[in-house]
């Protein structure tokens, strides 16, 4: 049977971004057909983002911008620039406190996603470029971090199901 393939990717420091990607990867899970890999950042190869259909990224914020070991797998991808095209992503994050960059973390992420000709679906309801939450998330965030899950499972089940 065919399944997509979805890349749940994060750094965590506190614990705070790894239980958004647990509900990232458990939102996924919920979407028929879809095979969900969650890892931490040390732990990712490029082979694996290019084995995926959507690939989702979360990091810390630090200093309104994603983790150093987040940016250091964005610039190894240079290798395998072009190669991404056309897959979906999404990115997520957790910060201190509020006015103190989760938004540029996003985007920070996201204009990698775009750099390598990804598809990001943004949401209309709030939290625009995806999933933010101050210190432990808690039931509300991780509630948005399934839907953002299941949301992006779907668009690339969507763009890739034969």
């Amino acid at each position: 049977m065919w399944m997509v393939r979805i890349l749940v990717i994060y750094d965590s420091a506190s614990g705070n971004t790894e239980l958004m990607a647990q509900a990232v990867a458990k939102g996924a899970e919920g979407v028929s057909q879809a095979e969900v890999t969650l890892k931490k950042v040390d732990r990712v190869a490029l082979e694996d983002m290019l084995n995926s259909h959507a690939i989702m990224i979360g990091s810390p914020t630090y200093y309104g911008l994603m983790s150093a070991k987040i940016k250091d797998l964005l610039d190894r991808s240079v290798k395998i620039h072009g190669k991404l095209e056309g897959k979906v992503g999404a990115a997520f994050t957790s910060s201190g406190g509020t006015a103190s960059g989760a938004e540029t973390t996003l985007l920070s992420i996201i204009e990698a996603l775009l750099i390598h000709g990804m598809i990001v679906q943004g949401r209309h309801e709030g939290k625009h470029y995806g999933a933010a939450a101050v210190g432990k998330p808690n039931d509300r965030d991780l509630a948005i971090c399934k839907e953002l899950g299941r949301r992006t499972a779907e668009l690339a089940k969507a763009i890739f199901s034969k």
